[in-house]
């Protein structure tokens, strides 16, 4: 079987598009290929690697990429994660579908005792959306 490709895109691919990437990867057990990028793309932030870290998934080692590096691969699904990316998002090759999932950006929240909240609140978001998805695809959660 061929893994379903996605591409999950936000602005700086810190926060909620590594979250994403992640949780993909966790919750499809490996038979999904998941990539992130962002469209300025800058660091992973700590307080999405902390939020992971909550539930047991290490983003650490992932690193924030520009969406030119996938630019002429083709992908299954394209997932947009916050709105500037949904609106520039550039076209890739192939059947990619393109789905929009919009999340505030947690790492605007100017309190660090909110903003973990915020932190949490996108990062079990994203879980729910991705059950969901993974299913509608016909791929068994794995957590």
């Amino acid at each position: 079987m061929v893994k379903p490709r996605v591409l999950i895109l936000c602005t700086a691919n810190s926060a909620r598009s590594q979250m994403a990437e992640g949780i993909l990867r966790w919750l499809s057990g490996g038979q999904v290929e998941a990539h992130s990028a962002g469209m300025r793309p800058s660091r992973v932030n700590p307080f999405a690697i902390r939020a992971m870290q909550e539930i047991g998934v290490d983003i650490s080692n992932q690193r924030s990429k520009g969406v030119e590096e996938f630019l002429g691969q083709p992908f299954d699904y394209v997932i947009t994660v916050c709105d500037d990316a949904a609106e520039s998002c550039p076209t890739f090759p192939g059947p990619a579908r393109r789905i929009h999932w919009s999340f505030p950006d947690p790492a605007a929240v100017e309190d660090e005792t909110e903003r973990m909240t915020a932190f949490r609140d996108v990062r079990d978001g994203l879980i729910q959306r991705f059950r969901s998805f993974l299913q509608e695809i016909g791929i068994q959660a794995a957590a």
